[in-house]
């Protein structure tokens, strides 16, 4: 009697403890959820998921902000088919979570006829929040301890990275809950190998279902798969040097042998996968991902991946506002931060070769450690081996994030035990600190990371249209057409981040110009998107301010009677932009 009351208050105290982290982590995911503008990649989401087509937004003519903003509008019409038939045609993504979103987003009302945000970034919001449970679970199975377990879902409930990828209206925070249950099968899987168990019928299929719903997600998840390949390779090498006879009947094809319900696993993933895969050469624009391919082999080049990968590794547990306006600021950050890793990294280091020199401990940590290995290869094979820098984009870091935060809650739990915790990396260890002391301040750095990332003083907006609109309205005082040059629905997503500044407001009833060009820049005479603007501006009348915005054409418009503004202003994250006075008729013979 007196057993199962202990085991009834430890239970309980574990979930309790477990609903504090999801607390927390909903906090930091909903706190200024809608903030943040949204920009070109959540444009793409809102729009898709809705059924609508960005071509309904017309190019190389004038149009008023209504127009622009179409397809934001809901449609009561569009269905789940109509979403993928859009993706297929438009897009280059599948189309799991659009159509999660598109279910969603109907129990939301129109913001002013427009897709409420509010309604958009919950959703990813709630898969960034059950990640929590499920990277305590992860962990919880790998190490056989709910301490790891906890100190698990701690990480991920104030991780700064979690918090970025929640926070977005896009589909990778339902990635990264598929990559903590594939790594859980792969974890369970990994043990009963060991133990000379075949995997269970219903473990393989669910494995199997977990990882096609994880490619009908994002195709990126396939690296996740591959990093899997990876372990499970180096796991069957492992048992052939110690059992090389035991190993080959048991990696043999025969359907008693342990690994034929892995072969089938692979099987089944692979021909999940496949029907996503004929869908993307049939939906795949190169030019959507032209921005990650490296052609340049300039220094530079060759050391942007190791940078852009170390930056988001650290991000993943600790991001102070290194992306602040002050100076000051971002150099304290910059400076604490250093601090910090030199610090902490050593403590990290310790508690992970601890969990891996423990019997009990050592497969789970070989596992997700090769993985994560596994992973990190991958994608520096891509960025040095095919051109493809997949590392520009911290986000598909999602690949591995689970495994990151899985191994760093492992760490800590070593130090949660530790009496006393002092790191080589300080000069005579002058700090010194209880392990859990040293636990609570990781952690209490984590929370100040995370509101840092809530605040968009780091993992800032790639675009900042509340910036550049304010600068807009107090400039002109006439009817504004602002000007871009178009390739793909990037950059009608940028002036929809524009127009989204100016949704509601009167004092300016801007108009939008997309000329459009096949290529992103031209240079020199004869450009489309340079005609198409002298064009449209004969057609509008004065006085009028041109205002150029990512305009990456030449542009020459005295024959216009548009002046340039000489006044500096200020650089706006995401928008380079050029105001131009286009005089009346009688104000130009004036001037002359």
């Amino acid at each position: 009697m007196n057993l199962k009351l202990k085991t009834s208050s430890s239970t309980l105290k574990t979930l309790l403890l477990l609903l504090l982290w999801i607390a927390i982590g909903a906090g930091l995911r909903f706190t200024q959820l809608t903030g943040k503008s949204p920009w070109t990649d959540e444009f793409a989401t809102m729009v898709f998921s809705l059924g609508n087509s960005f071509e309904s937004a017309p190019q190389d003519k004038a149009i008023a902000l209504d127009v622009l903003m179409q397809p934001l509008q809901p449609n009561p019409a569009a269905g789940i088919q109509d979403v993928i038939d859009r993706l297929l045609s438009e897009d280059h993504h599948p189309p799991l979570y659009f159509v999660l979103t598109h279910l969603w987003m109907q129990m939301f009302p129109s913001e002013g006829g427009l897709i409420s945000l509010w309604g958009a970034r919950s959703l990813p919001a709630l898969f960034g929040v059950a990640s929590i449970p499920a990277a305590y679970a992860l962990s919880r199975v790998a190490f056989g301890s709910r301490l790891v377990g906890q100190l698990t879902a701690a990480m991920m409930a104030v991780s700064p990275y979690g918090i970025y990828i929640a926070q977005e209206a896009r589909h990778y925070s339902l990635a990264i809950l598929w990559v903590i249950a594939s790594l859980t099968c792969l974890v369970v899987a990994a043990k009963t190998l060991q133990h000379g168990q075949p995997l269970s019928i219903r473990l393989g299929l669910s494995w199997v279902v977990i990882n096609t719903l994880g490619i009908a997600t994002h195709y990126f998840f396939t690296l996740t798969l591959c990093a899997e390949a990876i372990v499970l390779i180096a796991f069957a090498w492992r048992q052939i040097i110690a059992k090389p006879s035991a190993a080959k009947a048991q990696l043999s094809l025969n359907p008693h042998s342990l690994w034929w319900r892995i072969y089938a696993v692979a099987a089944g993933t692979a021909a999940g996968g496949l029907v996503w895969l004929l869908v993307w050469q049939h939906s795949y624009n190169s030019q959507m991902t032209d921005w990650i391919k490296s052609s340049d082999r300039s220094l530079l080049e060759w050391l942007n991946p190791v940078f852009q990968s170390l930056g988001t590794w650290i991000a993943m547990i600790y991001l102070l506002p290194v992306e602040a306006s002050a100076l000051p600021v971002v150099i304290a950050s910059g400076g604490v931060m250093l601090i910090f890793l030199i610090w902490a990294a050593p403590i990290l280091y310790r508690g992970l070769k601890i969990q891996w020199q423990q019997p009990s401990t050592r497969l789970a940590a070989g596992v997700l450690g090769g993985f994560l290995l596994g992973a990190i290869a991958i994608f520096f094979a891509l960025s040095y081996g095919l051109g493809i820098d997949i590392t520009r984009g911290a986000r598909y870091n999602f690949v591995y994030f689970p495994a990151v935060i899985a191994l760093v809650g492992a760490s800590l739990a070593v130090c949660w035990q530790a009496a006393e915790v002092k790191s080589p990396g300080l000069r005579k260890n002058l700090f010194r600190t209880s392990g859990k002391k040293a636990v609570a301040l990781i952690l209490l750095m984590g929370l100040l990371s995370g509101l840092t990332v809530v605040s968009n003083l780091g993992y800032r907006k790639y675009y900042r249209p509340d910036l550049l609109v304010p600068i807009i309205q107090e400039v002109s005082s006439v009817p504004v057409l602002i000007a871009t040059t178009h390739n793909t629905l990037v950059q009608t997503g940028e002036m929809m981040g524009i127009g989204w500044e100016f949704k509601g407001q009167t004092q300016v009833n801007p108009q939008f110009l997309l000329a459009h060009q096949d290529q992103q820049r031209c240079e020199g005479r004869g450009c489309r998107a340079s005609s198409i603007l002298q064009q449209a501006l004969t057609e509008l009348p004065r006085p009028l301010d041109l205002w150029l915005v990512n305009f990456y054409a030449p542009v020459e418009l005295e024959a216009q009677k548009c002046l340039a503004d000489t006044r500096s202003f200020a650089p706006i994250y995401g928008y380079d932009y050029k105001p131009y006075h286009c005089l009346a008729e009688e104000k130009a013979n004036h001037s002359n």
